[in-house]
């Protein structure tokens, strides 16, 4: 073969992976890495150590040579923890044995059910803005990714009429997340029932990404699984990051129909094979008494959430209240700037990292997420630098004009 026949290390890839785009949240963040004394507002991680006690429950499994692989769909005992959790607080009840899988975080669930359901060409609804790996991991599954704008005036909710609006005879899932990542934008229980009757209309399956189900203010959080006749069209995604801290041990779990499971367990046995089994001994512990370690995260965020909004209102940033989560995703639009500008020179000019509202769709141009799991006072001179940064480009504006 000739030197010109020859292919370079990229012609290797594929074709789906090239035309896949960065993280944007990730392109951020290695350069705000490479900046010293930065307050971030960026990274959607709790800025509270895990508890001790599910820490210690990790040391002692360790101590004791606990070390080894569990079974594909995890330790017995979590899996039976994990049913009574979400019988107890979600209303909805799982078969430990068959209707549970124990996974590698929350991203690996999602990965597992959308490649166990997607054949080449369906089509699969999901609303933006959104967290950043929904739409590529369809496309990695060659399924064609739908997505509906969730708007500000709506507080970013998806509604029964955009999903309707949607639906076409190739389409097989919907994918949720609420409350939402990065708007904070939850649903109420009327847009819950609105949703799971189209739905079931027009015979879909259900992706729930409830991660930040726990934090939620203003109302009572209803999971769509829970709903009557959707428990068997629904895959309900679940982990311990958020809520409890624990975003380094990386462990999450699927629920849903045993068929469904068993699919998706036998992609993760020739994929992870199984969680890792010190991180499924602090999730037992975990589920002893949870809401006890959640609540005074809890507090502490709704207290940074109600500080942030009214905030954003004294500087004139339109910003509609977020309902749950921990981000907020204020309205830039008035500045002249792309979301990714905006961020830029914000990092750049005052030394604070918010991520643009564009890594989370396009329909997120005009806004920027920030993240209040930090600590208040952080987030009061993040403000105090963002006063300073807006009143000095109101001041450029005027004077272009």
């Amino acid at each position: 073969m000739s030197t010109d026949d020859s292919k370079s290390p990229r012609d290797f890839i594929s074709k789906t992976v090239i035309d896949c785009p960065p993280s944007g949240i990730r392109e951020f963040f290695d350069i705000v890495s490479t900046m010293p004394d930065i307050i971030s507002l960026g990274v959607g991680e709790p800025d509270f150590t895990t508890p001790w006690h599910i820490r210690e429950a990790s040391i002692q499994a360790l101590e004791h040579g606990i070390t080894g692989y569990t079974g594909n769909s995890g330790l017995p005992q979590l899996r039976k923890a994990v049913s009574g959790y979400l019988e107890s607080d979600y209303n909805v009840s799982y078969c430990p044995e068959e209707e549970i899988l124990i996974t590698v975080g929350v991203s690996e669930a999602l990965d597992l059910a959308v490649r166990a359901i997607v054949n080449p060409g369906d089509e699969i609804i999901y609303h933006e803005p959104c967290y950043v790996s929904y739409r590529p991991l369809i496309q990695f599954s060659h399924g064609v990714p739908v997505a509906i704008e969730t708007k500000e005036e709506d507080e970013f909710r998806m509604t029964a009429k955009d999903l309707e609006a949607a639906i076409t005879p190739k389409t097989k899932a919907v994918i949720m997340n609420f409350p939402n990542n990065p708007t904070g934008g939850s649903l109420r229980p009327q847009d819950v029932e609105e949703l799971a009757h189209v739905i079931k209309k027009h015979n879909l399956i259900v992706i729930t990404d409830e991660i930040y189900t726990e934090l939620t203010y203003d109302t009572m959080h209803v999971s769509i699984a829970a709903l009557e006749d959707m428990k068997d069209r629904t895959i309900f995604l679940h982990g311990f990051s958020k809520a409890l801290a624990m975003t380094g041990f990386r462990i999450g779990y699927a629920c849903g129909p045993k068929e469904l499971i068993h699919a998706m367990t036998k992609i993760h046995q020739y994929t992870m094979l199984c969680a890792p089994i010190l991180s499924q001994e602090a999730a037992i512990e975990a589920l002893k008494n949870p809401q006890e370690d959640i609540a005074e995260m809890k507090a502490a965020y709704h207290q940074r959430r109600n500080y942030f909004h009214s905030a954003m209102r004294d500087l004139d940033i339109p910003m509609f209240k977020p309902g749950g989560a921990f981000y907020a995703f204020p309205n830039i639009s008035q500045f002249g700037l792309s979301s990714r500008d905006f961020a830029f020179r914000f990092l750049e000019e005052q030394k604070v990292a918010l991520v643009p509202g564009t890594a989370f769709g396009a329909c997120g141009e005009g806004f920027v997420r920030c993240s209040y799991a930090t600590s208040l006072d952080d987030l009061k001179e993040a403000v105090k630098r963002l006063k300073e940064f807006t009143e000095g480009l109101k001041k450029s504006n005027a004077v272009a004009s």
